[in-house]
């Protein structure tokens, strides 16, 4: 186990972040249950998805949250436009139609379907709000 410098041991990562699966979250519908799953990730992956939440609920009007598969799903109307999900060393920020989009996020991930696109965040610092807001 490691410890830091203070000697305290390290927070432990939750087994499925470990693995590079999505998280045991159940899946459930609406702010609450994405608030705890963001309250349950580690930081830096907490940081991350705090500004992620953020950024959706400032640009998408009508927001609607969900937990799905395991992570945070975001969507207006009848459809969900992206996903954010904490894993060991990053966040995945994953858009449903993400091949769409222009320039093309660079990651496409396993079993999310084929138009799925997005990118894996390693700090705050490295979400682009602006880019992902349009």
């Amino acid at each position: 186990m490691s410890t830091r410098k203070s000697g305290r041991a390290a927070t432990p990562l939750p087994e499925s972040m470990v693995t590079g699966k999505a998280s045991p979250a159940k899946a459930a519908a609406g702010d609450a249950p994405v608030f705890a799953y963001i309250a349950s990730l580690p930081q830096p992956q907490r940081g991350i998805a705090e500004r992620v939440d953020a950024l959706a609920a400032r640009t998408l009007p009508g927001l609607q949250r969900s937990v799905k598969w395991g992570m945070s799903y975001y969507g207006v109307g009848d459809g969900w436009c992206f996903c954010c999900g904490g894993f060991a060393g990053h966040v995945k920020l994953m858009f449903v139609n993400g091949a769409s989009l222009e320039p093309v996020p660079p990651v496409t991930p396993v079993a999310m379907g084929r138009s799925t696109r997005g990118v894996e965040l390693s700090s705050a610092d490295d979400l682009d709000e602006r880019q992902v807001a349009e």
